[in-house]
């Protein structure tokens, strides 16, 4: 029997790639990988891939409700949360559940620009 790892790759779909992946890299400090797939941008992030990429055939996201993802936990990992909880909602971005202390740290949850739901923690 084949034995499953891990998640080795997580990719959103999105509505306007190039602003998606300027709001990864401008407001959460991502870098791109050097390379990647048509139609996708990766980010050279740790331990897992992570991309923002053109919606597959067949995928509305205007359609999902009651957001992109609803169901879908992606937790991102930061130095700082709280400073980061605050740099984005200076920049005005939603934020859907603010600061608070866990057993993972400082954790806080942000709408990204498609509406999927990001929690940091640090």
């Amino acid at each position: 029997m084949a034995t499953v790892t891990g998640p080795d790759f997580i990719a959103l779909q999105v509505r306007d790639l190039d602003a998606s992946a300027a709001f990864y890299e401008e407001r959460l400090g991502l870098r791109r990988a050097p390379a990647g797939p048509p139609g996708a941008v990766v980010f050279d992030t740790t331990p897992v891939a992570f991309a923002v990429r053109t919606p597959l055939p067949g995928v509305d996201l205007d359609a999902v409700a009651p957001r992109p993802g609803a169901g879908v936990a992606l937790w991102l990992r930061a130095d700082d949360a709280q400073q980061l909880h605050d740099d984005l909602a200076d920049a005005g971005v939603t934020i859907l559940a603010a600061p608070a202390d866990s057993p993972f740290g400082r954790t806080f949850t942000f709408a990204d620009p498609d509406g999927y739901a990001v929690t940091v923690h640090s």
